[in-house]
């Protein structure tokens, strides 16, 4: 393999990684443990290693531990731009997907 391929294909390797970044409270500060994940058609906020919510093809996905504590539901809600009780109706309704728990209708 040339030289110039090799890099190539370490340039698309690292394009098609997500970008991380840590939440940002008001004040400027990075939040420890609790990230936004920019890939490729989707963003994601996960909590410590835990995904939270996912955006992808105008839909959002609500994963298991989606109410784990109250730090994680304020910079879920932040992500949302929804209260708690906001989207509890959506999961109920079924604008929002849950993944990996069933919802109490």
């Amino acid at each position: 393999m040339e030289e110039s391929t090799k890099h190539e294909n370490i340039r698309d390797i690292l394009k098609a990684i997500p970008k991380v970044n840590n939440i940002v409270s008001s004040n400027g500060n990075r939040i420890p443990n609790q990230f936004i994940i920019n890939g490729e058609g989707y963003t994601l906020f996960q909590s410590y290693s835990s995904p939270i919510a996912l955006i992808k093809d105008c839909k959002t996905y609500i994963f298991t531990d989606w109410d784990y504590s109250v730090t994680t539901g304020k910079y879920r809600n932040d992500f949302l731009g929804e209260t708690k009780a906001e989207t509890l109706k959506k999961l109920k309704s079924g604008e929002y997907v849950a993944v990996d728990f069933k919802v109490v209708r």
